[in-house]
């Protein structure tokens, strides 16, 4: 089944019951919720990297992509909450990539580059 990244985010929507939503601190429990499932996936690859020999299995994979979908709910509410579709959210980030590569500054450091 295709989904587009704005059925999605209307998918997730559906499930967001979080503390103060539409104010400051829904903001920042989404923000949090965000870096903490990142770090979950960071944490599988150190794993993969200390306890594998660098390898991914196909199980820690799949745990991955759980970790993965749980990063993209928080992405698509904090959008949400900020008044963006996901859906111009990737339309602004391509674009902006594309005008870093067009510039041969993509591989630089800083946001405005």
């Amino acid at each position: 089944m295709t989904m587009t990244l704005n059925e999605y985010q209307n998918q997730a929507l559906q499930t967001a019951i979080f503390p103060q939503r539409g104010e400051y601190p829904g903001l920042m429990y989404l923000g949090l919720g965000l870096t903490g499932e990142s770090g979950e996936i960071t944490d599988h690859i150190k794993k993969g990297f200390r306890y594998y020999n660098a390898e991914i299995l196909p199980a820690r994979k799949k745990l991955m992509r759980a970790e993965l979908g749980d990063v993209l709910w928080y992405v698509a509410v904090l959008a949400s909450e900020l008044g963006f579709t996901l859906d111009e959210v990737a339309k602004y980030n391509t674009a902006k990539l594309m005008d870093r590569m067009q510039r041969g500054v993509l591989g630089g450091s800083g946001d405005n580059r």
